[in-house]
């Protein structure tokens, strides 16, 4: 990224099924559905959409391999898309196990997401 314009930051969490994607998209919704960025348009080159850059980056606690960064970058309506996993975020207890829920242990994941937008 050439230069950055905003960031935007949120945390997502997956109380039952363990799911790493789940809560990463929560915390990308958390960060992107409470901003505008009504200039946005006009600090990109050719003032157009299409020469955002965005780049995510998710502090998952665990399970990285099953992050589906298909379905994340599918999250952001517009520009090219790049997801990058840190290590973070937690893993802590629910208190419950529920099977109906698809748990495979106790553990509630939380995700951290910071989404950078430039050209």
């Amino acid at each position: 990224m050439e230069q950055l314009v905003f960031i935007q930051t949120g945390m997502g969490i997956d109380v039952h099924g363990q799911n790493v994607t789940k809560a990463a998209i929560r915390a990308i919704e958390n960060a992107i559905y409470t901003n505008s960025m009504p200039g946005i348009r006009n600090s990109l080159p050719e003032q157009s959409l299409d020469n955002m850059k965005v780049n995510v980056k998710l502090a998952i606690p665990r399970d990285k391999e099953t992050l589906d960064e298909e379905a994340i970058k599918k999250i952001i309506p517009y520009g090219t898309v790049t997801v990058e996993v840190i290590d973070g975020g937690m893993a802590t207890t629910s208190g419950i196990f529920l099977e109906d829920k698809h748990d495979k242990n106790d553990l509630m994941y939380m995700v951290n997401a910071s989404i950078e937008v430039g050209y």
